[in-house]
């Protein structure tokens, strides 16, 4: 089940007195560095200092000149608090980082800061600090390698396109006990992702002591169990990492071709810190003065040195390492070549993946919805992202086993699934993808499946369960990737199903993210132009969906186009408009019967769909002020959800007409008009937001 390793298992390893050297200063580096600042997490980047020496000097395809070279390996850092364990080496490797942004670890405005942060240091290819994040984002970006290799080389043998390469991760205790990783891994063995390989860190210490307390499974034998490969490497009897037995270790999953590997490394925390290793103190604080000049001895450093780094093994390390990237820069660019020469369609095609713009025919391909139709918005949804499809080869993705109420099924594409799966109509490159009832872990895939590169994925899921996943939507908003959530059943709309599946404060809760763009279309129109404006964003994006059949409005083309990608526009005008109804989705309409009615009653009432407020929120002033004008100062917002966010809108005089309580198991006539979520209710709150302004003249 599990293979071991030993040093004498491996005997082409190109390890020498150099290595050993530069690993001495690694770690005198890391310690120095949090000793500095004063906090931080030394004891792991010591112990891993050989671990990532030997990916980055001796086993990734990588080119610290080129870092997004297309055919190069990723490396994440799960665990991204030991993240001087990547900035060392992305100083070594130099790609950039300083000894001075060594010097500057964790402070204002410096390249190095706690955790890697993807877009901020070059050489991080993912944000990762959240534990489990990090393993979960190379699940997906093991399962985009696959996607994308298919769209561009399929025919090609494994292991001979200028297309394959590998995800190398390494992750910690932390990371395996948190759930998401459990998702992600069982997911990763389903897909059968040989281009993974997770190097797991096992120094048994946590932050309150021996992982005894609380995790003492035999990881590997889970991971046998999810379908992984998995090897075990002992330390040696100092202590110390067996790099020889790792690299070992490293090779067999090089080969494997049908299965993720799993790697348990027993190292120890800080080593070879005299009093400071193998203790919980070395995880998360500075070792101090004396137990630094101790280490420094043992290492045979200079202990009145710091940040030191001899410039000759410096220059030796990086010239060595730039012999082996020219080496295999000249194969994969000559590989490259070829298959370009040989299909000129798929070059121009990656080409335009490369720019990260959409096909010029996208437009021509959204479909349209006939005024007075009645259309839910999932389906709607369901419907364009079939006609995108056709256009679009790089838009792929599924749901957490709700494709069938999510509408998220790319009709006629194969399943996402390996060759071994034996499940009909499957293919490896399929773009039809099967999450399981995985939330967190779908949506950490998908940022992988964006980092990687050059498709566009999406997940789908009901709205309510965006809490269970909302750890990594987080991290697609400070990440900025161009993920789409598709949240369905978006209201107590919903109906029977009852206050567990009804969301209430979510839309307010997501909104509160920064980064994340929350679209609520009001119709089918409206839905294929925030598939539209989705596609232009180059930030994630959630698509808030109904399950109930909603009116088509009577609106023209471009006028919905560009209202729902300016956030916001008038949907109902008139004269003199003394009160403005501003709604969302399913509630646009119900703002337009309002209004009809007030316009009985003698009162001119404005309707205005807002989408989305923080598309609206980028435009100009004299935009929004048009919209909204502010000399309007009764307004009504109606929404079925939390009122909370709106008052900023409706200010002091105006009105929210929503629902600040759980919903009911009922039918959804009976649920909205015991929320008072009605034609009536909002005719009535216009008028005693009419009232409230008079009174205050």
């Amino acid at each position: 089940m599990t293979a071991s390793h030993s040093a004498a298992q491996d005997a082409s390893l190109d390890w020498g007195e150099d290595d050993d050297r530069a690993v001495d200063y690694l770690r005198a580096l890391a310690a120095d560095a949090v000793q500095r600042v004063g906090n931080g997490h030394p004891g792991t980047a010591m112990a891993l200092a050989p671990v990532a020496h030997l990916l980055f000097q001796k086993v990734m395809s990588h080119d610290p000149h080129d870092p997004s070279w297309l055919g190069r390996d990723r490396f994440v850092l799960s665990g991204g608090h030991t993240s001087l364990t990547l900035y060392s080496q992305l100083f070594v490797s130099d790609y950039g980082l300083t000894m001075a942004d060594l010097e500057a670890f964790r402070t204002a405005g410096s390249r190095t800061p706690g955790h890697p942060e993807h877009g901020h240091t070059v050489g991080v290819e993912a944000t990762t600090g959240p534990l489990g994040q990090g393993l979960s984002m190379a699940v997906g970006m093991a399962m985009a390698a696959r996607y994308e290799r298919g769209l561009l080389d399929p025919e090609s043998p494994q292991g001979e396109s200028p297309f394959d390469h590998r995800i190398w991760t390494i992750a910690g205790d932390g990371d395996l006990e948190e759930g998401i990783t459990s998702e992600a891994s069982s997911l990763a063995g389903v897909q059968g992702l040989s281009e993974l390989c997770v190097i797991y860190d096992d120094n048994h210490i946590s932050i309150e002591g021996d992982t005894a307390i609380a995790f003492t499974e035999d990881v590997c034998a889970r991971y046998h169990a999810y379908g992984w490969a998995t090897h075990r490497v002992d330390q040696l009897e100092d202590g110390s990492v067996d790099v020889h037995a790792l690299y070992a270790a490293l090779m067999k999953a090089r080969e494997e071709r049908d299965r993720p590997t799993l790697i348990q490394l027993r190292t120890t925390i800080a080593w070879p810190a005299p009093h400071a290793r193998n203790t919980a103190k070395s995880h998360g604080s500075a070792l101090g003065e004396d137990e630094i000049r101790a280490t420094k001895e043992l290492l045979g450093l200079d202990p009145d040195q710091h940040f030191a780094f001899d410039d000759a093994l410096l220059a030796r390390i990086r010239e060595r390492l730039r012999h082996r990237v020219d080496s295999a820069r000249r194969t994969w660019n000559a590989a490259f070549t070829e298959w370009g020469l040989r299909h000129p369609e798929r070059s121009s095609m990656l080409d335009r993946l490369l720019s990260h713009e959409p096909p010029a025919d996208l437009d021509a391909a959204l479909p349209s919805f006939e005024p007075g139709s009645s259309v839910a918005t999932r389906k709607a949804s369901g419907e364009v992202i079939n006609a995108i499809a056709a256009v679009m080869p790089e838009l792929w993705g599924g749901s957490a086993d709700l494709a069938e109420s999510n509408n998220t099924t790319i009709e006629g594409s194969p399943s996402f699934l390996p060759a071994s799966s034996g499940v009909p109509n499957s293919s490896p490159y399929g773009r039809l993808v099967h999450f399981g009832v995985r939330e967190h872990a779908m949506g950490a895939a998908l940022n992988g499946i964006a980092l990687h590169g050059l498709t566009r994925p999406f997940g789908g899921t009901f709205l309510v369960f965006s809490d269970y996943m909302r750890g990594a939507v987080r991290l697609s908003a400070l990440m900025g990737v161009p993920v789409t959530y598709v949240w369905t059943h978006d209201s107590i709309g919903l109906g029977e199903d009852g206050p567990t599946h009804q969301p209430v404060e979510h839309l307010w809760a997501l909104r509160a993210m920064p980064g994340l763009a929350v679209v609520r279309p009001a119709d089918a129109n409206e839905t294929a132009a925030a598939w539209r404006a989705t596609l232009h964003q180059h930030g994630p994006v959630g698509l808030i969906l109904t399950r109930q059949n909603l009116p088509v409005l009577d609106l023209a083309h471009e006028t919905v186009i560009m209202g729902v990608q300016r956030g916001g526009y008038v949907v109902r005008d008139c004269d003199a408009a003394q009160v403005i109804l501003m709604a969302t989705g399913s509630e646009v309409s119900l703002a337009i019967e309002a209004a009809a009615v007030l316009e009985e009653r003698g009162v001119a009432a404005r309707v205005v769909s807002l989408p989305c407020l923080e598309w609206f929120d980028q435009q100009d002033a004299a935009y929004r002020d048009s919209v909204l004008p502010p000399s309007i100062r009764a307004r009504v917002a109606i929404e079925a959800g939390a009122t909370l966010g709106w008052w900023r809108l409706t200010g002091s005089e105006g009105r929210v007409v929503g629902i600040d309580h759980f919903g009911a198991s009922a039918d959804p006539a009976t649920l909205f008009r015991e929320a008072g979520i009605t034609v009536d209710r909002v005719a009535g709150a216009a008028e005693e937001s009419l009232a409230d302004v008079a009174r205050h003249r």
